[in-house]
């Protein structure tokens, strides 16, 4: 085990039981529903990502277009990122160490809690869209938010690692997607090129 291993029941275990109890006793439409954007809602970035890049590419933007091009490279980095931090402190999943009973089935030993994978990606994605498309973003920022807390509802995650996935994917995801409109010139360039489609709908 790792010098580093946390002990997540010291941190919010108690919290943690009591959101998972609460899901137990909730009507199961509502469990469905939560359960359902846990495990696919990830998805709904990935349009709203494609969406900011088409709006970007309409207003003929080259600053926004780099912007929204940059915005998937961005993610992947924030899952990089947050299975690099997994891999050195190597929580064991809440329901494998509390013994719950959750409404996603519990991960195997190994595959490690903290932080949150689904939160990261989230985050990474919804500060991206934050400084890419607003009005996007203002549906990504509360996705994202839903998107951690579901993952503590369904027993997957403590809610420090939802939280801190979610810290790690807002950093990764806003500052180098607004280092991007740099590439403005790049697209720019493209414009005239057999990638013309990429950055302009001209």
């Amino acid at each position: 085990m790792s010098l580093l291993a946390l002990d997540g029941p010291a941190v919010d275990g108690n919290l943690y039981t009591w959101i998972t109890d609460r899901a137990q006793r909730a009507p199961s439409w509502f469990d469905g529903l939560l359960g359902a954007w846990s495990s696919y809602g990830l998805a709904l970035f990935a349009l709203l990502m494609t969406a900011a890049w088409w709006r970007a590419r309409a207003a003929a933007d080259p600053a926004r277009t780099a912007m929204a091009l940059a915005a998937p490279l961005v993610v992947v980095a924030a899952f990089l990122a947050d299975t690099a931090v997994k891999s050195v402190f190597r929580e064991q999943r809440p329901c494998q160490t509390l013994h719950t009973v959750t409404l996603e089935a519990c991960p195997p030993l190994g595959d490690w809690s903290f932080p949150s994978n689904h939160a990261a990606i989230a985050a990474a994605a919804a500060a991206a869209l934050w400084v890419t498309d607003r009005r996007l973003a203002a549906v990504a920022v509360p996705a994202a938010l839903l998107m951690a807390f579901s993952r503590v509802w369904v027993g997957a995650h403590y809610p420090h690692d939802a939280v801190l996935g979610l810290a790690v994917g807002a950093v990764i995801g806003g500052l180098p997607t607004r280092q991007a409109r740099r590439a403005a010139p790049l697209v720019r360039r493209l414009d005239g090129t057999a990638l013309r489609l990429l950055v302009t709908s001209r």
